[in-house]
């Protein structure tokens, strides 16, 4: 079997290598695609490999686009470092996706998942794929998305509209979201930071981990850090150290930049 890695992060490229190779020791792992303007001209250039692992995000923009350029005849694992909540299009569909950091146990329910679509389309596994991604695109991608632009907030006895300008960042804590505004204000939400996320725009909220989600306005200074990680300082000052992982450096550096 080979196996074709589209990924702009050298780290993560070389650790799902790694983990192809415990995972399917017979598998060739060919050298790692890591942009769609290079994935478009290896597609038309070279043979289909049996499977893609297929990064969503890459420096020059979403890799769906790959799919729209041309023609792809192999089916696709996709890895990201997106939210679960994002990708319920993937649940009614026969195309599987990772969460980075990827996890080897979830890695081999997908090669096995691979395999049994390999077999229901009598060897060609790639059937069908073409309709399936323009109905991920279009559910992951909205042309005209809406955003939300304030958020309802108990104070005391009140109710207060803070508009998303006012925010700085979101942080989950002991089950509960709470609001932090540039003014140094904190209110809990009702809302998980999921739901949170969901509602704003993209290029001015960014995910930094599991726990907080932050607004361009909100960072301080960036510290490069050990193995990869990159450490925040955030304004209002956060309670604990905030990294961001390696896996999502690249993105939250090109976010950064704009």
């Amino acid at each position: 079997m080979t196996i074709l890695l589209i990924e702009d992060e050298a780290p993560a490229a070389r650790r799902l290598a790694k983990l192809l190779a415990e995972a399917e020791p017979g598998a060739t792992v060919l050298p790692a695609v890591d942009s769609i303007a290079g994935a478009v001209r290896w597609f038309q250039s070279q043979p289909p490999p049996d499977l893609l692992f297929c990064d969503i995000q890459l420096s020059d923009g979403l890799s769906f686009e790959i799919f729209q350029k041309t023609e792809v005849r192999c089916p696709v694992i996709f890895t990201t470092a997106y939210d679960e909540y994002a990708l319920r299009a993937f649940r009614v569909n026969s195309i599987d996706y990772l969460l980075k950091p990827i996890d080897r146990e979830k890695l081999v329910e997908s090669l096995t998942k691979y395999r049994r679509l390999k077999e229901s389309f009598g060897g060609n596994a790639a059937a069908g794929l073409r309709p399936v991604l323009e109905k991920l695109l279009t559910n992951l991608c909205p042309s005209e998305p809406t955003y939300r632009d304030r958020f309802l907030v108990a104070f005391r006895d009140r109710l207060l509209s803070v508009g998303v300008d006012e925010i700085a960042y979101f942080f989950s804590e002991q089950k509960t979201t709470h609001l932090v505004t540039h003014g140094s204000k904190t209110y809990p939400l009702d809302l998980t930071l999921e739901e949170v996320e969901a509602d704003l725009d993209p290029r001015r909220f960014f995910r930094l981990n599991r726990q907080v989600l932050a607004s361009g306005g909100a960072i301080g200074a960036v510290f490069t850090h050990f193995n990869g990680k990159l450490k925040l300082d955030l304004t209002p000052p956060h309670a604990d150290e905030l990294f961001v992982s390696r896996e999502r450096a690249g993105e939250f550096k090109r976010w950064m930049g704009g």
